[in-house]
């Protein structure tokens, strides 16, 4: 049983499917279980276990009757982020630009938030925050 797992609510939910069907494998072994490039849903799972799922913003405001609404004001501060542990920081940057991320802030070691930590931060095609950390 899942207890938590993050729910992205995504606009460009091909785009984003495309870009996490790409990434997820190789940075976290997590294989896709359910879901097609055309959505409204799909979840990646490491032994069973939910690590990230994608939802159609879209359908889920159909759901809560807020499709009105406007999807978020702009420009704001990032509220959430996705943080993911890799082997390589740099190599799993490299593979996440590949894939349609933007790059937020390149690689760089950070020992004032932990000792061996390396982080690098970037975007998914929704613009969505990642942070690939690695820990020496």
């Amino acid at each position: 049983m899942d207890v938590l797992y993050p729910r992205l609510l995504v606009s460009r939910f091909a785009d984003c499917f495309r870009f996490y069907a790409a990434v997820l494998p190789p940075l976290t072994g997590a294989g896709l279980d359910k879901g097609v490039p055309d959505g409204p849903y799909a979840n990646w799972e490491v032994d069973g276990r939910a690590v990230l799922v994608l939802f159609d913003r879209g359908a889920m405001a159909s759901v809560l009757g807020t499709g009105a609404l406007p999807a978020a004001p702009a420009p704001a501060q990032d509220a959430a982020m996705l943080v993911l542990r890799v082997a390589d920081v740099d190599k799993a940057l490299a593979l996440c630009l590949e894939s349609g991320g933007v790059a937020a802030l390149g690689a760089a070691d950070r020992p004032e938030w932990g000792p061996g930590l390396r982080t690098a931060h970037l975007r998914d095609p929704e613009g969505y925050l990642i942070e690939l950390q690695s820990y020496s």
